[in-house]
Parts: C-alpha cells; sequence; structure tokens
C-alpha cells in the first residue's frame, strides 16, 4: 500500500461520499483478522496504517508483568526496558511484527474492504432517494417474472410487483413500460428492496396529480379515493375557489385528462365526484348515475339511509353492490339503499320532508357508451359509490 492508495480514497471520497478514514479504519480491522488468520501469532495486536505514506505496520501488544506465563501476551520488566526505560509494570508494549510478506495480503484485504464499502455506499444512497420516494409513482420497465413476483427496473434498482398488487385485468411482457405506486422501501442485507404496486389507490391518485396541473399546484384537491383495481374507480375533488369546477378540470378537454388515466390503467372505470361537507349531497354525489330521492343522515352511527326510485334500485346498487361499496368507500359513511315502495311501506319515506341531494356533479371514463365529446350534464356521464345495500 502506497500514497497512490491515498489518493485513490480521496477521490472515492468526493465521487461516492464514503469518508477515507472510516475506510482506513475498516481495513485495519480487517487486516487484523488476516494477520490472526495467517500467521497465528500474537492475539493482542493492532495494525497501523501511516495516513501520509501509506505504510502498514502491525504491532504486537503485551502487558508487562513480574513472572510471565504467557509470552505472545505478556513480557516481563526487565524486557520491557529493551524498548524504553519508561515501562512499568501493568504498561502495555508495543513489538512491531509486521511480516516480510504482509504486503500482499494488504493489498488483497485492502480491496475487499473498499470494494464492501463502495457497495454499501452504492446501497445507502439508493436506499436515501427511494425512502424519499415511498408513496410515490415511478415509471419502470418489466425485466422478468415468477410465480411470485414481476421485476421491475426503475434505473438504479429492480422492483419488486407481487401478484396479489398486480391489476387482474393486465398482462405484463418482457420490456413493457407500466407506471407504479411506490409502497414499502426496505434495508435488507442485499441491498434497499423496493415493493410496488398497481392496485393500489394512491395510485390513481399520483396519476391524476401528473394528468390535472389544478391538482399539482393544489387548485383542485383530491378528498378521497375509492378503487377496486382493473374495474372501477371513483375519486372526488374539491376546490377552495368557487370559480373553478374540479370535475371539469379532471376531465379535461373533450375528457383527454381522465381518457389518459383510463389508457394507463387498460381500461379501468373512472368516477369522478364532486366532495362536499354535507353528507346528503356528498352520498347523492357518489350515488349517481342513480337518482336519490331522500338521503336521511344518522350522525352518531355515521350511516345514511338513501331512498331511491323502485326502477333504479339495481342501479343505485351496482352490480355485484360495486356502485353502492365504492360510494361507502369513498364518502367514509355506511349506506343503506331502499326502493321508494320499500321504505314507504316500512314508513321511513315522506316526500315532505325528503332531503333530496342538489344536482349530482360527477363525470365517468371508461364505460363503453362514455363519449368525451359530450357535456358533463349529458346522462351518460355516470360516476359510481361504494357501499353495498345491507340484505
Amino acid at each position: 500500500m502506497n500514497s497512490d492508495f491515498l489518493e485513490a480514497l480521496t477521490t472515492l471520497e468526493e465521487d461516492k461520499g464514503i469518508e477515507k478514514e472510516i475506510v482506513l479504519e475498516a481495513i485495519e480491522a480487517a487486516l487484523i483478522s488476516a494477520y490472526k488468520r495467517n500467521f497465528s501469532q500474537a492475539p493482542n495486536v493492532r495494525v497501523d496504517i501511516n495516513r501520509d505514506n501509506g505504510e502498514i505496520k502491525v504491532f504486537a501488544r503485551k502487558q508487562v508483568v513480574e513472572e510471565v506465563f504467557d509470552p505472545r501476551m505478556e513480557i516481563s520488566v526487565e524486557a520491557s526496558r529493551e524498548y524504553s526505560v519508561h515501562y512499568g509494570l501493568d504498561d502495555v508494549v508495543e513489538i512491531e511484527v509486521t511480516p516480510k510478506n504482509f504486503g500482499r495480503i494488504a493489498a488483497q484485504t485492502a480491496k475487499q474492504v473498499v470494494t464492501q464499502r463502495v457497495r454499501e455506499a452504492e446501497r445507502g444512497i439508493i436506499y436515501s432517494e427511494f425512502i424519499d420516494r415511498e408513496e410515490d409513482i415511478m415509471t419502470g420497465i418489466v425485466q422478468r417474472q415468477d410465480h411470485r413476483f414481476i421485476y421491475v427496473d426503475l434505473g438504479k434498482v429492480e422492483a419488486i410487483l407481487p401478484q396479489s398488487e398486480q391489476m387482474p385485468n393486465e398482462t405484463y411482457q418482457h420490456n413493457d413500460r407500466i407506471k407504479s405506486f411506490i409502497t414499502k422501501v426496505e434495508k435488507t442485507t442485499k441491498g434497499p428492496q423496493i415493493m410496488i404496486s398497481r392496485t393500489h389507490p394512491g395510485l390513481l391518485k399520483r396519476l391524476f396529480e401528473l394528468e390535472v396541473p389544478e391538482i399539482y399546484d393544489g387548485t383542485v384537491e383530491v378528498r378521497s379515493v375509492a378503487r377496486e383495481a382493473g374495474d372501477r374507480s371513483k375519486i372526488s375533488v374539491h376546490a377552495e375557489d368557487p370559480e373553478v369546477d374540479p370535475v371539469g378540470s379532471c376531465v379535461g378537454q373533450r375528457g383527454q385528462r381522465v381518457q389518459a388515466i383510463v389508457n394507463e390503467l387498460k381500461g379501468e372505470k373512472i368516477d369522478i365526484v364532486h366532495f362536499s361537507n354535507n353528507p346528503v349531497n356528498y352520498v347523492g354525489n357518489a350515488l349517481s348515475p342513480s337518482n336519490v330521492l331522500d338521503v336521511q343522515v344518522d350522525e352518531e352511527e355515521k350511516s345514511t339511509l338513501v331512498i331511491v326510485p323502485d326502477y333504479q334500485l339495481s342501479l343505485a346498487i351496482g352490480k355485484r353492490g360495486q356502485n353502492a361499496r365504492l360510494a361507502a368507500k369513498l364518502t367514509g359513511w355506511k349506506i343503506d339503499i331502499k326502493s321508494y315502495s320499500e321504505a314507504e311501506e316500512q314508513g321511513l319515506y315522506d316526500p315532505a320532508t325528503a332531503r333530496v341531494p342538489g344536482e349530482p356533479e360527477t363525470a365517468s371514463a371508461g364505460d363503453e357508451d362514455w363519449d368525451v365529446e359530450e357535456d358533463l350534464g349529458d346522462e351518460r356521464w355516470d360516476s359510481e359509490p361504494v357501499e353495498e345495500k345491507e340484505e
């Protein structure tokens, strides 16, 4: 080891951010192990690397005693005086024992330590970068897959897409470019492990932030997301400025913004709902496209009873209860849906006291009959909710 090696460590410190002194200390510790392993000499040794010229020396450390029982660990008072007249009982004497061929072992050990430190530093840098991207969206390239995972290249690291986080309507081929949501970043012995998802509701929110500048700059706020990945999703939006139309902003001109997200999610239907602090309006909006005759609110139970026309009961509940289920997830309110005749028979509906929500403010994309050229008032613009009818 020479001064060139020290200069290389200085360069490494500048390029990789690995402190030179930390590397030298690690090399010294590794050389102690190498010395004991290769020479079977004194178990108590110290290795010193000269910080100016890189010269390496090995010292055996012996304690000064009156009577020597283990020559490898102890030295008599008389013998210690050969090194210095100042040594006394219980002092530690350091005697140089550097082997002649220790330079080769030192070079190999230094290389291994530096390589390991560089690898650890790079892993640390990657971890630091991706821990800040947790709950963010990234574009990656599908590399390979097995029966449990799909491995996606994110540039500096390979992320893992578990089977449970894959959309049921998607197939993934080698070199496919996909956007995914980073759910977890963990440190492991093999480096940082990045877990990603295509089904997480956060993916939908991040996609809207990418496509809708008003959401990115805070003009429009995403208040809630409910998602059944691969089939249908619901997102509620709100704008403090009354001059801003949050639903229209998300839809975009001729539906281009929302349609781009639908395409990214391989045809997943997306409903955009206007948020309201009034549960009557909010639940009514969320249950669109069905007409709502009455919304009865129980604040204590945080539940609602919704009355709909008889012919729209199945529309309000949705296929396999999806419309009501998504509405409940989106609004955070339990939703029980009853038809007009059933509610009237049970004495639950009185037209005179009915709380009818305002005109639903929603838009939907992804349905086969959806036309991007239609106005938001067109009946084909529907939005869907989140809880099922209680049997």
